[in-house]
């Protein structure tokens, strides 16, 4: 009897009713504020309450139409309103927020709570950042929006109809796998360019460098090699981005292996950190030169997303992976630092993983394992100041000098002395 009854007067549909109104006040809340909306704090919370009355009606009476009803009723209600007042000012976006507080409350019946209420949040803020958006907008040139046109191309298009398998000779040739490093390179590079438009040259570097080591650290060696040379202004600014992203790498080595070989922690740990400090040392002491120049610049470019140069590194990261599946299959298993050193060059994550996952097998020893790690790791800060010193000149390659130096003499120091 009582349960009947509870069902009887739908109590049990409070806690939906209840979240419907609390989205429809967070996005009329934002409405209110803004002097030209004609629907505020009430109207929205309102029509939210009734997408999820017409949900509801619409499942109990087994008529779907109803929610489809109700929300050309809401449609036809905000017509009739602007239309009887005579304004000029059609009030756009009101409108299509009023229409969405309508389908966030029908989302919120149909089981979908979570999704509607981060939608909730997300189009309030849309709203209320409105004048930073259109800022940002108006500062944006033609150059800027072809680079992000073709950047969307490159991910969106181009890499998902390319074949995930391996081709060629050793099978080394991933045509997924290598336009990938085409996406990431011209990903970092566009970021890198908003990043600094946005945020300046001053914490832009450790940024820059932070998320740049989280992708690539080679792809973002690569990019400001050729931003240093190009203005020798940034020679700080491009040292310090390009030191850090190394310092970076060395924190993925620590959380990778620590979750996947613990084991390796009390001997690899020590020859990580000490390359972390000493590199550490330096990046600061780079971004304190930055922190005293009298100008620094942001770099130019002709594309933000360096298509040319992100395809180009795509062609030699292919070469070198062909190369390195060539030295592995004459070194076999008896050449693990050979290949390390090879692999390396492009690649550090993986011969880690293989590396580590071979410990695990009980088919290299701690030292073995933690040996190769450091090795591939030194190959590839080498094949990342040849970039510097090939593509940056003289001056950026004498400033990044330092902290590869550094971080090498920390890891060699931990490899042979602790």
């Amino acid at each position: 009897m009582g349960t009947g009854f509870l069902q009887i007067n739908g109590i049990e549909a409070l806690p939906q009713f209840i979240t419907s109104l609390a989205i429809g006040l967070l996005i009329g809340l934002e409405r209110e504020r803004n002097p030209s909306a004609r629907a505020g704090l009430r109207t929205f919370a309102l029509v939210a309450v009734f997408g999820t009355l017409a949900a509801l009606l619409s499942t109990k009476l087994n008529s779907p139409w109803l929610v489809i009803t109700g929300l050309i009723a809401v449609a036809g209600m905000i017509i009739a309103s602007y239309i009887n007042s005579h304004d000029d000012d059609p009030g756009t976006t009101t409108v299509i927020a009023l229409l969405l507080c309508y389908g966030l409350g029908a989302m919120i019946w149909y089981d979908m709570s979570k999704l509607a209420v981060m939608l909730a949040i997300g189009v309030t803020a849309l709203l209320y950042f409105k004048p930073e958006l259109r800022g940002f907008s108006q500062k944006l040139t033609r150059r800027d929006l072809v680079a992000v046109l073709q950047f969307s191309v490159l991910t969106f298009i181009v890499l998902p109809i390319l074949p995930d398998q391996n081709y060629g000779p050793f099978q080394a040739f991933n045509p997924y796998q290598s336009w990938l490093m085409v996406v990431l390179i011209s990903g970092i590079s566009l970021a890198g360019y908003a990043a600094l438009q946005i945020v300046g040259t001053r914490y832009g570097a450790p940024l820059l460098g932070f998320f740049g080591g989280m992708v690539s650290s080679t792809a973002t060696t690569l990019i400001y090699a050729k931003h240093g040379k190009l203005n020798p202004a940034m020679s700080y600014l491009a040292a310090s981005v390009i030191v850090i992203a190394s310092l970076v790498v060395i924190l993925r080595l620590m959380v990778v292996s620590a979750v996947l070989a613990y084991g390796t922690l009390p001997r690899l740990m020590p020859v990580l950190a000490a390359g972390l400090l000493f590199g550490l040392i330096v990046a600061l002491y780079n971004w304190r030169k930055m922190d005293k120049a009298t100008e620094l610049y942001i770099p130019e470019t002709s594309n933000p997303a360096e298509l040319h140069t992100a395809i180009g590194f795509g062609l030699l990261y292919v070469v070198v992976l062909l190369g390195t599946a060539w030295m592995e299959d004459l070194a076999g298993s008896r050449g693990l630092y050979i290949v390390a050193l090879v692999s390396g060059l492009t690649d550090v994550d993986a011969i880690v993983l293989s590396s580590l996952r071979l410990f695990n097998l009980g088919k290299l020893s701690e030292h073995q394992t933690v040996t190769a790690i450091a090795i591939a790791y030194l190959s590839n800060l080498a094949f990342k100041f040849t970039l510097v010193v090939s593509l940056g000149g003289k001056s950026l390659a004498k400033h990044v000098s330092v902290g590869f130096g550094a971080i090498a003499c920390g890891i060699l120091f931990g490899l042979f002395a602790l």
